[in-house]
């Protein structure tokens, strides 16, 4: 569970981000509408953070073998924070479920588990 506050507000500014920038087909009042309610279930929730040196680069909440949401700092993108995570993921957990919105291209076609 998140407990410090600076990783909450670390965290809560990757998923605000992260969703503004991977679902523009969606208005950014909707994300600042939810943004209380996702605070408050992180605060409650499993919550798996990447950091490197001292520095959350990404985030991952897992609800009974569903990955609920996957986000990478847009500094951090495309350097491999987001299959780390999702590896991580794959050795606690061999089955995995996780919802994309289809716009979504840079999610969509990560949907799969090669657990044996």
């Amino acid at each position: 569970m998140l407990s410090q506050k600076a990783d909450i507000e670390k965290v809560m500014q990757i998923w605000l981000n992260g969703n503004e920038d991977a679902h523009p087909f969606i208005s950014k009042d909707y994300w600042q509408l939810n943004y209380t309610m996702v605070q408050e279930q992180l605060l409650q929730a499993e919550v798996f953070v990447y950091e490197m040196c001292g520095e959350i680069q990404g985030f991952m909440r897992i609800v009974d073998h569903h990955i609920a949401g996957i986000f990478v700092d847009k500094e951090y993108r495309s350097l491999g924070v987001g299959k780390q995570l999702l590896g991580y993921a794959k050795q606690k957990y061999c089955s995995l479920t996780l919802n994309v919105y289809q716009k979504n291209k840079r999610a969509v076609g990560n949907e799969r588990n090669d657990c044996a």
